[in-house]
Order: structure tokens, then C-alpha cells, then sequence
């Protein structure tokens, strides 16, 4: 018999039993369809964060002061007091073969309004800098200067979100005076939309102005306290040392012992991004053994349907053994039908996996990225899945003695 006969052979054997070979197949249908679910979902996720922390800004490091406890509460990274806007002027001033772009932040949130409108939002109050620090971009107006914030102008820009609310879609609010805190703030510009991040925070809700007019208005404060320092390295390849460079430059300044910590702490985007990846790498793996375990169910399916099939068919395997049948034959023909069920079931689980993955993706609104070598790569496992626990059946059907098989009730 040829192999083409064989494959016929084996076609037919599972047609005369549709029900058993469909339910058969249903657990690698559900194995091969939760792996390819769970890669796509897992890379895009993880696609859609790299994406939105290389947003946060070009080559970015960010420096908060000190956590400060109010006995067991912890105050919150960027409550402390231990850094001031000199800090931030002193850094790009001596580091500047290291650093391209530093802005000071201090961050409050109050009340705005326009007209008869009112809107609740966070006020952001950094240096020019943070336009090529974070990648923003301006579409309406401009950004307010470097003169703007070394005389604490009251200037502003806003996000999108608070031109929607305060504006509408057809009133330009370049030029208009926007109250903060009952302070007026004429509005020189609106920043490009950036949209939710990971965390869901709609970073367009936001009103930036000089970091100095912030702390002399809206916080009413006498001194030059920040919230955070935003560095724009030059190159990511400078990063350790840019490290050891500010903190000993900031230790200095502070005038902190050898003995003494940091009062302050450092945090890249490469370090989120690291953290990111092992959290979505782990739980991509968690969900793919769980996908696998659903394999070997099917696998063990396959086995058990196999090993009843050859004994429904003994006294068929000892006829074509009697006509000239081999041993390999028979091999080949119980092994080819475990494939085949096995195949069926791996490309019927590839469309029920993309399906379903970019059902899940529209209906939670999540990225889904299918990648086409992890798609072929789960087919061509279901076909080793089918080979792998069809052997065994197939062996024991080929080594069957003809004269018991034809005697056989």
C-alpha cells in the first residue's frame, strides 16, 4: 500500500464517525485557541505599554525627593521637601555633556473656569523643557518661555480634555484668560492630545504653566520646593553614569554625609519598562501552562479515542494484514489518523483563537497583536501533539497477530 492509499484509509476511518472525531478534536480546538489568544493579548499589552512609556518622554529619568512618613502613613514618592528648582538649574547646568533637558515639576490640582463653566483639573508646573522632554507637542498657539518663567508670567497651556470642557469644540481659547484658583491665566496655547495611559489617566486633562507661577500663585509658596525633576538624557548608553553624576552632584548640594542615604530617588523609563516586561512575561507564562495543560487533555483525548478505535477495528486490521498488509502500514494508517484529527483540530483552534482574541479585544477595549510565526507556530505543535500520543495506539495495532485479530468476537 502506498502512502496515498494509506492517507485515504485514514480520511475515511474518521468520516464513518463524525461525533467521536468532532469530540476528539474539541481539546485541541481549546488548547491551540487559548495559546493563540493569550500571545496575542500578552503582546499586545505589552506592545501598548512600551508604546505609552517611550510617550512619557525621550531618554527619560526622573528624580523625586524623599518619601517623607507621618508616623506609619507614608507620605508618597514626591512628598518630600529635599529638592528645590535650584537642584534642577544646577543639574543642567554642570551636567550638561550628559543631560539635554531639564524641567522642575510641582503638580496641585484646583478648581478652573471660563465664563459660567467650571472644571476640576491637575495644574502641572514645569520649564519649557518639557516639551522635548516628554513629547509633547503644541497644536494651537505656543509654549510659554524661558523670560515667561523666570518672571513667573501668568501663562498657561492646556490639554485637550480641559479645552472640551471649558471651550467646547469651536471656541479657540488661544488668548482667552482662563481662571485658576480664582487667579487669572491667559491661555498662550493647547498641547497635541496624548490620550489614557496604562493606567488609565487621561493625560490631556491637564493645564501646564511656569513651575515659578505655580509655586507664587496657586500654592502661595515662599519657597522653591518640587515635586519631581525631569531629565532628558542625551543617550540612554550615559544612563549609570548620568546617575552617579546627579546623585553626587545633588549630595553635594544638600550637603549630606557619607554616612548619610539619599534624600532623594531616581527612576528610568528603562527600569518601568523592564518591570512592565517581567510582569507581563510571567503572566504570559502562567496563561500559556494553562493553555498547555488544555493540549495535553486533548493529546490524552486523541490516546484513549485512538486505543477504543483500534479495538472497534481489530478484525479490520487482521483482514488487511491477511491481503498484505504490513506492520508499518498499519502504523502509519492509526498515526496518520491521529494527525489528521489532531491538524483539524489546530486549524479549526487558530481561527477560533484570532476570533476570539480580537473579540475580547473589542469588546475590553484592549490592543490584541496576533504574530503570524506564534500562529504557525501553535499549528504545526497541534500536528506534533497528534503524532506524539497517536504512537502509542498505532504501535499496538501494528504489532496485533492477523490470525488472533480475524478469530477475534
Amino acid at each position: 500500500m502506498n502512502f496515498a492509499m494509506i492517507f485515504k484509509v485514514a480520511v475515511r476511518a474518521i468520516a464513518r464517525n463524525k461525533t467521536r472525531s468532532v469530540l476528539t478534536c474539541i481539546g485541541i480546538i481549546v488548547g491551540i485557541a487559548a495559546v493563540i489568544c493569550v500571545m496575542a493579548i500578552g503582546q499586545g499589552a505589552q506592545t501598548m505599554m512600551v508604546k505609552e512609556i517611550s510617550s512619557m518622554g525621550n531618554n527619560l529619568m526622573m528624580v523625586f525627593p524623599e518619601r517623607r512618613n507621618h508616623g506609619p502613613v507614608s507620605g508618597g514618592m514626591g512628598q518630600g521637601q529635599t529638592m528645590t528648582a535650584d537642584d534642577a538649574e544646577a543639574v543642567k547646568r554642570e551636567l550638561g555633556h550628559l543631560v539635554q533637558g531639564v524641567s522642575p515639576q510641582v503638580r496641585t490640582t484646583v478648581q478652573m473656569m471660563y465664563a459660567a463653566k467650571n472644571w476640576s483639573g491637575n495644574v502641572q508646573g514645569v520649564s519649557p523643557d518639557v516639551l522635548s522632554i516628554s513629547n509633547w507637542t503644541v497644536t494651537d498657539g505656543r509654549f510659554f518661555t524661558d523670560e515667561e518663567t523666570d518672571r513667573a508670567a501668568r501663562v498657561c497651556v492646556i490639554g485637550t480634555t480641559v479645552r472640551s470642557n471649558l471651550f467646547g469644540g469651536d471656541d479657540d481659547p488661544v488668548g482667552k484668560t482662563l481662571r485658576l484658583k480664582n487667579i487669572t491665566f491667559k491661555i498662550v496655547g493647547v498641547l497635541g492630545s496624548k490620550g489614557a495611559n496604562n493606567w488609565g489617566q487621561d493625560q490631556d486633562d491637564v493645564v501646564m504653566a511656569p513651575y515659578t507661577s505655580v509655586q507664587r500663585y496657586l500654592q502661595r509658596s515662599k519657597f522653591r520646593n518640587i515635586n519631581m525633576m525631569n531629565v532628558s538624557l542625551i543617550t540612554m548608553d550615559d544612563l549609570d553614569e548620568a546617575k552617579r553624576e546627579i546623585a553626587s552632584l545633588l549630595r553635594q548640594r544638600h550637603h549630606l554625609a557619607d554616612w548619610q542615604d539619599d534624600d532623594f530617588e531616581t527612576r528610568d523609563t528603562t527600569e518601568i519598562m523592564n518591570t512592565i516586561g517581567s510582569v507581563t512575561g510571567l503572566m504570559t507564562v502562567l496563561l500559556t501552562a494553562v493553555a498547555a495543560i488544555s493540549l495535553l487533555v486533548g493529546g490524552i483525548g486523541i490516546m484513549n479515542i485512538m486505543l477504543v478505535s483500534v479495538t472497534e477495528r481489530i478484525k479490520e486490521i487482521g483482514l488487511r494484514m491477511s491481503i498484505g498488509a504490513t506492520p508499518a502500514n498499519i502504523l502509519l494508517q492509526f498515526l496518520l489518523e491521529a494527525v489528521v484529527l489532531s491538524t483539524v483540530g489546530g486549524a479549526f483552534g487558530v481561527a477560533l483563537g484570532i476570533g476570539g482574541a480580537e473579540l475580547i479585544g473589542a469588546w475590553k477595549g484592549w490592543p490584541i497583536l496576533i504574530q503570524a510565526p506564534s500562529t504557525v507556530a501553535a499549528f504545526f505543535f497541534s500536528s506534533i501533539v497528534g503524532m506524539f500520543f497517536g504512537f502509542y495506539p498505532a504501535y499496538r495495532a501494528s504489532k496485533l497477530n492477523p490470525i488472533d485479530c480475524l478469530r477475534y468476537e
